[in-house]
């Protein structure tokens, strides 16, 4: 997915964000702010991640949660081919599917419970478009930011479909790294967790989590509390490392579900703008300049009908990197 906010490392304020560090509560509640993703039917994102609470959680640095759309109403999902460097997109649906098509080649589809996987690294453009048997479009979509070290590592692409664990009040499925019990088999850069969560109702479900992990909880649908502290629907809880376990609850009288995010904290900083990552204001500026010029770095993605996405026009000022702020702990 494009995002159609230029700089995502400027600061945003956020409702109810101002003051999460000094909170007593061992969760920051990090509450989402809506996108358009334009056209003349804008669809509609709420985004949790990057924000100036919080840049990331592990290497997860862009959160997009959206729908359940009625596809009839908003148009549904046709982003051209756009560009990425320095990350990893993850796609995760709950219902809908979405042809996406790279310059690698790939033709893939993105269906509920199933993992897409895209390696941007160097450079890779792709398209991704609602098919025409999609009513309605409901998903997260997710990046990682790539280690200095694999930043610049060849494209890729890999699609996973986990098993459903059964956990005693709920049920599990993990597309990135290991939990439950259950382990993907799909590699990572850096220390990663990744999976759908769905509580029965009135359910209390305790993980047993990395503690060199620090967390995040997604809640799709239905209330939550987290280790204790209340998140609403598009909410994102966080939780430091220096934790064994973590506690869920559903407070509602229905199912609901969630999407949990970890990893080891991410102790680089990056410059994000548009879609590229980078180190530097001269990194994006290079990408920028090979999109614009399509000299070959991104290849091309065959088979969209309509021309590619056009780069925003860089801001006069330098692009500054950013990453996280200090731990409570101090770990």
């Amino acid at each position: 997915m494009s995002s159609t906010e230029a700089d995502l490392t400027a600061p945003h304020p956020e409702p109810g964000a101002e003051g999460n560090g000094q909170s007593a509560s061992p969760i920051d509640v990090l509450t989402p702010r809506n996108v358009p993703l334009g056209g003349p039917r804008a669809m509609t994102v709420r985004r949790t991640l990057p924000q100036r609470a919080r840049s990331f959680i592990g290497a997860w640095c862009f959160a997009d949660h959206y729908g359940p759309d009625n596809v009839a109403d908003s148009g549904g999902m046709d982003v051209a081919p756009h560009p990425h460097t320095g990350l990893q997109t993850v796609s995760w649906l709950f219902s809908g599917e979405i042809e996406h098509r790279d310059s690698l080649g790939t033709l893939a589809y993105v269906r509920p419970g199933e993992l897409n996987l895209m390696t941007g690294g160097h450079g890779i453009c792709h398209s991704e478009v609602s098919t025409p048997s999609t009513t309605v479009l409901h998903g997260v979509q997710l990046w990682v930011a790539l280690p200095e070290a694999d930043r610049n590592a060849p494209s890729a692409f890999q699609h996973h479909v986990p098993r459903p664990v059964a956990l005693d009040g709920g049920e599990v499925r993990v597309f990135l790294g290991s939990l439950a019990g259950d382990t993907s088999p799909v590699p990572t850069h850096t220390p990663l967790l990744g999976a759908e969560l769905t509580l029965l109702p009135h359910a209390t479900v305790t993980l047993a989590v990395d503690p060199a992990f620090e967390h995040g909880v997604l809640v799709d649908r239905g209330e939550v509390l987290m280790a204790g502290t209340a998140l609403r629907r598009a909410e994102l809880g966080y939780l430091e490392p220096g934790h064994a376990t973590l506690t869920l609850t559903n407070t509602g009288d229905t199912p609901a579900r969630t999407v949990l995010l970890g990893g080891t904290p991410f102790g680089e900083q990056i410059v994000m703008w548009w879609n590229f990552i980078g180190r530097s204001h001269q990194d994006i500026a290079e990408a920028r300049e090979a999109w614009e010029n399509a000299d070959g770095r991104f290849g091309a993605v065959e088979g969209y009908p309509g021309d590619r996405l056009p780069a925003p026009v860089l801001p006069n000022a330098t692009l500054a990197p950013r990453g996280n702020p200090p731990l409570r702990q101090g770990a």
